[in-house]
């Protein structure tokens, strides 16, 4: 363990455990979970209620969140077993501080943002087909005597967006390729989706909203007729063997932060686990990667997957700010006036059936309802994943957007980081979120400012 990550959590963390009292209730988006820190470890402390044994645990799976892996063998055999393929050395390395990963400029190598690949049709479960050759996602670094699966250029086109009242808005989007495939070409047909790695803090609290609440909130056939038709993603457990609602990802396309924690070890780092024990070679890689060295199997002890579940589990959401300011207020109103919050749902509750007792019965503000929703042809993939389709996207969750800029010195939002700011952003949304963005656009200067300085105050 780090003695500077074990010395930071033993001694901040307390500070967290009483919430002030001279705070209205939206301040608290957690719940008593919440902790009241804007600075630059905003998204990396623990839940403002947890247990000295759980803190103890939360500081070891920090510590093996943040700490890159090695080639195997070392002496460090409890972080060894990196590769033969991998996307990045660590968990932070995407995962900045806990919170968002940022895109490459025109010219640089790709770590906060990585390549879905699949072809067209599904597995028996629902998954999308993987590439024979290169899998469902792409590997730009490899161990030494080897190639990484690929090299992916990647350049930004402009263009611009006037709106109503003459103000002139630059909108890029990313475009990748020609890609250098290093192991043959991919299969016919192949299709790729950029993603730019999520904030983690407060995924324990998304995790234990019960499904009824997400049922309740879904209405796939558009009953009410208000244009939003959001609906639960059914994606398939491996460690359960049955078909579960999906919740993390872009697409809604895992189903417990246990899964997503599997998957990302191997997909990212080629870090086997319990519940991946192999790593993942194709058959057209085996004859030649298979003969690197490896960590064991597992590389990564349930021991220590555990703590970093937890850890995923236990991070805390940053209190709202500003609360108190006109205009952040009037921009609340203006948020719910053009219908925003119809899919960026402000309040919701956690259940009782979560591992993690201190999630249990919290009133949150996530800003979310984890539902599926189609946002149109411009934010478009064209690459399903079980029920999504290729222009659905999760809601994704907008607490503690005002304070990534500190954090992670970016303010890089959608699902390959194309909006510079959250302005941007919202003239992406089109599909179910077009009304929305339309009367955004035409609000004023003024109005659009504020309800830009409300989304800051999350």
């Amino acid at each position: 363990m780090k003695t500077a990550a074990f010395l930071f959590l033993s001694a901040a963390l307390p500070l967290h455990a009483a919430a002030p009292t001279d705070h209205p209730p939206e301040a608290f988006s957690g719940g008593t979970t919440t902790v009241f820190n804007d600075g630059k470890d905003a998204f990396s402390l623990a839940l403002a209620n947890l247990s000295r044994d759980n803190r103890r645990l939360f500081a070891v799976g920090n510590s093996f969140f943040n700490e890159n892996w090695i080639i195997a063998p070392a002496s460090a055999q409890a972080r060894d077993g990196l590769g033969p393929l991998f996307h990045a050395r660590s968990c932070s390395a995407c995962h900045t501080k806990d919170g968002r990963g940022s895109p490459p400029d025109e010219g640089g190598t790709m770590t906060g943002l990585l390549l879905r690949l699949s072809l067209p049709g599904q597995d028996p479960h629902g998954a999308p087909l993987p590439d024979p050759t290169y899998g469902t996602q792409l590997a730009i670094r490899a161990l030494p005597g080897a190639q990484p699966e690929a090299g992916v250029p990647i350049r930004w086109v402009t263009s611009i967006r006037t709106l109503p009242d003459g103000e002139a808005i630059a909108l890029r989007r990313p475009e990748f390729g020609p890609i250098s495939w290093h192991y043959g070409p991919p299969a016919p047909g192949l299709l790729t989706s950029p993603r730019l790695a999520q904030p983690i803090y407060g995924s324990g609290l998304l995790e234990a909203i019960p499904e009824a609440t997400l049922l309740a909130l879904t209405d796939p056939d558009d009953q009410n007729q208000d244009g939003i038709s959001g609906r639960l993603n059914q994606v398939w457990s491996f460690e359960q063997q049955k078909t579960l609602p999906g919740r993390f990802g872009w697409k809604a396309n895992q189903p417990s932060l246990r899964q997503q924690t599997a998957d990302a070890f191997l997909g990212d780092i080629g870090i086997t686990t319990s519940l991946h024990p192999d790593e993942s070679l194709t058959p057209a890689q085996q004859p030649t990667l298979g003969l690197l060295p490896d960590g064991g199997t597992p590389e990564l002890s349930d021991h220590i997957f555990e703590r970093v579940v937890l850890y995923t589990q236990a991070l805390a959401v940053p209190a709202r700010r500003d609360l108190e300011n006109p205009i952040v207020r009037q921009g609340e109103k203006l948020f719910a006036q053009i219908n925003c919050s119809a899919c960026h749902k402000p309040t919701l509750q956690t259940g009782t059936t979560h591992p993690l007792k201190e999630l249990h019965v919290q009133t949150i503000h996530p800003y979310t309802d984890l539902l599926l929703h189609d946002m149109g042809e411009d934010l478009a993939d064209h690459r399903p994943d079980f029920l999504a389709t290729g222009t659905e996207w999760r809601t994704q969750p907008l607490w503690g957007l005002g304070l990534n800029a500190e954090v992670n010195g970016n303010t890089f939002f959608l699902h390959d980081g194309r909006a510079r700011t959250l302005a941007e952003a919202i003239l992406w949304h089109s599909g179910e979120a077009l009304a929305s963005r339309s009367a955004f656009e035409k609000l004023s200067k003024p109005e659009r400012g504020a309800l830009l300085a409300f989304l800051a105050s999350l």
